[in-house]
């Protein structure tokens, strides 16, 4: 299967990322009784260029952060900052159009539990 292309400008991005289902096992830390990374995620993550900001995103329970943000670590997946005890249903990012006509907002929606792996980040230097 050909990967998506998710073509960027050369500016800095901020990057809002799911936690389960996106980087690790939906509910794997209560099935399973810990997290497992997902395919393609570490890939993902190391093709996100330094400078950018990833901001990462949990509907799990504040008594999970450090666990949750200690086994992100130990598998490299670098972040900024991240957010717990959000709602379970739709997330809504809202950006304005640069003059110049660059789309500011994108979305992607991976099925649960498929990780990154389809997915290839692109610089475009003429955007």
């Amino acid at each position: 299967m050909k990967k998506k292309e998710v073509i960027l400008s050369p500016l800095g991005h901020t990057w809002f990322i799911d936690i389960d289902g996106t980087i690790v096992k939906h509910n794997g830390y209560l099935i399973d009784g810990h997290d497992t990374l997902l395919p393609g995620v570490k890939d993902f993550f190391a093709s996100i260029p330094f400078d950018d900001k990833i901001i990462l995103a949990s509907s799990r329970k504040l008594e999970y952060r450090e666990t949750t943000l200690a086994f992100l670590k130990e598998n490299g997946i670098r972040f900024d900052d991240a957010i717990f005890g959000l709602p379970y249903g739709e997330r809504i990012e809202i950006n304005d159009s640069k003059a110049s006509g660059l789309v500011t907002s994108l979305a992607l929606s991976p099925k649960r539990d498929e990780g990154l792996k389809d997915f290839s980040i692109q610089i475009d230097l003429n955007k």
